[in-house]
């Protein structure tokens, strides 16, 4: 029962109707911080009722989920050759996505720490499917399910870490320079990778 109400995502006024939650989510991020948001606040600002925004959403945690998977595509995902295979320039290009992603998610959320593991946890998921996706095509092989899985999960932390640090450290370099600075330790272990699979 609860499936026929659920709004339809390819209709067009759901699709504004969501729209209109995110931006004025976003409008709220930039002026509050996101522990003091209430759904009120978000309802008045999209001039919508509450139960149209518990059709959208189960709470504001899964709102700021639906923002950052958007933005994780539209900065990292659609910027890469999804088909590709895990290459030193596909690594490169990564690297230098996710600094965008991170410059990106501190400029929209005000207090920028209240929220960082809530981000952190989103984006390391989001990019372990993504690079095990990458690394899935890259073996020659057929690859143990559960080393692929490490292996993902090593370098989605690894670059993960690294572009985080970047951020936090004030970006003092510029994004490709950390990537060709970076990218040899982490080449390095995509290339153990093919002696074990």
């Amino acid at each position: 029962m609860a499936n026929m109400l659920s709004p339809n995502p390819n209709d067009p006024r759901v699709i504004r109707t969501r729209q209109l939650i995110l931006d004025a989510f976003l409008r709220l991020l930039n002026t509050k911080d996101f522990n003091q948001i209430t759904i009120s606040d978000i309802t008045g600002n999209a001039t919508i009722n509450r139960a149209t925004f518990y059709a959208h959403f189960a709470d504001k945690y899964a709102l700021l989920e639906a923002m950052l998977s958007s933005a994780f595509t539209t900065l990292v995902v659609q910027k890469l050759d999804t088909e590709a295979t895990l290459t030193d320039q596909t690594l490169l290009e990564l690297i230098g996505a996710l600094c965008a992603y991170h410059e990106s998610s501190q400029h929209c959320v005000k207090k920028y720490d209240s929220v960082a593991l809530l981000i952190e946890e989103n984006i390391k998921l989001q990019l372990e499917q993504l690079i095990l996706s990458l690394l899935s095509k890259t073996t020659s092989t057929p690859a143990q399910p559960k080393a692929l899985a490490s292996a993902a999960t090593l370098l989605s932390w690894s670059i993960y870490g690294v572009t985080y640090r970047w951020n936090q450290d004030g970006r003092t370099e510029a994004p490709a320079e950390l990537a060709k600075r970076v990218s040899p330790f982490i080449i390095g272990g995509v290339s153990h990778l093919h002696s074990i699979t």
